[in-house]
This record gives C-alpha cells, structure tokens and sequence, in this order.
C-alpha cells in the first residue's frame, strides 16, 4: 500500500474520531496538537489544544500559583508529550481541517485544474503570517487578564478566544455534527458584527485558497508555529543522507508545503522543517534507495526506494 493511501486512511478515521468519536463516549482530551474543534460540541471526541490556551493566558499573573498553576502545567505537559511522541504527523496525518484542505485538493485534480505556484520570496513571506497569528493568540489574552488592564477591562465576550473567533474550524467543523450556527453574521452588537464578519472572510479565503494550493492554511495555521518552537525534539524525524542524493529535485516538487529545503540540504541529516507536516510524500517519492528516511527516536521506519519508485510508476 502506497504511504499516501495509508495517509488518507488514518486521516479519515481520525476525522470520524475526533468529530464523532463523544457519540460513542471517546474523549481524547482538550489538549490535542491538532484542530479538533471544540465548537462541533458534544459529538466531538476530542478538543484542540489552542483554546485552552487562549483560556488560561486570560488568567491573571497571581492565578498561576496553587490549582490554577498545576491546571495550567498539566495542560502544557499533555499538549507537549502528545506533541513530542508524534511530532508534525499530527498535522499531515490527524488534523481535521488537513484532511478537508487535502479533499479540496483532490477536487480540484479531478476538475483538471492547475494548482497556484508561489515564488519562493513571496512564500517565505506569506509563512510569517502564522508568527502573528500566534502572537495574537497570546499577547491579547494576557493584555485582557493581567497589567495592561490590572484584570478590571471590559472587554466584550467577542474578543475574548481571538483567534477561534476567525479561525476557519469555527464555522465549518460543526458543519459535520449538523450544527449550522456559525455561518453567517451575527448582527447581536458591533463586536459580534465585526467578529463573525471576519470569520466569514478568512473562511472563504480558506476555502477558495485550498482550492488553489495546497495545504494553502498551513502555512497560516499557529498550531504550526508553536509546535515549530519544539520539532527537533519530537519521537518522529525526517532525516537525509545527503551522500546518496543526486540533487533530483522531486522531494520538493511533490511537497504539498512547497519546502525545497530538503532539496537544497547538503550537510545536515535532520531535514525536518518548521512547515513539514510529515506526510512522507518526499520519501515515497525519492529515487535513491534511503536518500531520505523516517525515524522514530532515530530507528528507521521508512525509507526511500528505487524499486518503490518503480512500482508507483507502475501502479
């Protein structure tokens, strides 16, 4: 079985799981390094991590001594375990707005459609996005809870959670439980008019980018940018033998996130990225025979084929 087949197989069931999965009474926790949304409500079967987080950067200061602080310590240590034991694949093999980004994908291949092209200034420009998407997610919450207010601000409800109130999940993951609320505005004030209206925009930018490019909102998305801060680290690497490259170029021809940055590497084994999603689709691609490899705590779990190559040609 090809690795993009198996790919496709694991991201639908963990779509079933983690938008179904409270149905049948799997609940994988809040803290997930991926976006399961918890707007679907309570047939969901697992929450993402970033609104717990915009949750307790609202805390004042003094309320991370005692309970809050433990509450706030075991939420950071499952988020980062589940992280580290997985690494990226969680964005290339679990998360839910990938698996919709990667069917529009396919969408647009049957349609015969060619995909849009980035110039590479422009996309390491773009990528930078995600960096203040971050910074929004968490300077404005601790601004709400702490010094800049002293805790007493008034501020409406609406800003509060800033970036799930735009973030393209919002409306369209509860789709799938039949919950149609978030779309559209929402006329109740002037925050709640601004905010939705927001909401809307960015998921129709969403929409029609992923149409165009592919995996075009992970190169947006801050769950990307705070696991970038720990990558190296994590169980699951991407690795290069850069003596066996030939300089071929494929790995960045068929990478979803464009990164030529394994292409270009000549020295380091690690060629583990901020924007790789560890879909392995360079090494189900590469030529030469463990050129490239995935490594699990650096134990080879697969490698690159010729013979492989061969047979996708064939098949």
């Amino acid at each position: 079985m090809k690795i993009s087949r198996l790919r496709l197989i694991i991201q639908i069931c963990s779509f079933v799981i983690l938008v179904y999965g409270g149905l049948i009474a799997i609940n994988l926790g809040n803290n997930l390094p991926t976006f399961a949304c918890p707007y679907v409500g309570g047939s969901r079967g697992g929450g993402c991590f970033l609104m717990p987080l915009q949750r307790l950067l609202e805390l004042p200061f003094e309320s991370y001594a005692g309970y809050w602080g433990l509450n706030i310590a075991i939420a950071f240590l499952i988020f980062f375990g589940l992280f580290i034991l997985f690494n990226k694949a969680w964005c290339g093999w679990v998360c839910p707005l990938g698996l919709i980004q990667d069917l529009i994908t396919m969408l647009r291949k049957q349609l015969n459609i060619r995909k849009t092209i980035f110039s590479w200034n422009l996309h390491d420009r773009l990528k930078l996005i995600k960096y203040g998407f971050l910074g929004l997610m968490t300077l404005l919450p601790i601004g709400i809870g702490n010094p800049i207010c002293n805790g007493q601000c008034r501020v409406s409800p609406d800003l509060y959670l800033p970036f799930c109130q735009i973030c393209p999940a919002k409306p369209l993951m509860p789709m799938f439980s039949g919950d149609f609320s978030h779309i559209g505005i929402n006329f109740t004030n002037c925050s709640t008019i601004i905010m939705s209206s927001l909401s809307m925009i960015v998921l129709g930018i969403f929409l029609v980018g992923s149409f165009f490019k592919e995996r075009f909102f992970c190169s947006f998305c801050p769950m990307s940018a705070l696991m970038s801060l720990f990558d190296r680290i994590g169980f699951i690497g991407l690795r290069k033998d850069n003596s066996k490259c030939t300089s071929c170029g494929i790995c960045a021809r068929v990478c979803p996130m464009d990164i030529r940055e394994v292409y270009l590497e000549e020295e380091k084994e690690n060629v583990l990225t901020q924007d790789c999603m560890l879909c392995l689709k360079c090494i189900e691609y590469c030529p030469e025979d463990n050129a490239l490899r995935g490594t699990f705590i650096t134990k080879k779990f697969f490698g690159s084929s010729r013979k492989g190559l061969f047979k996708r040609q064939d098949g």
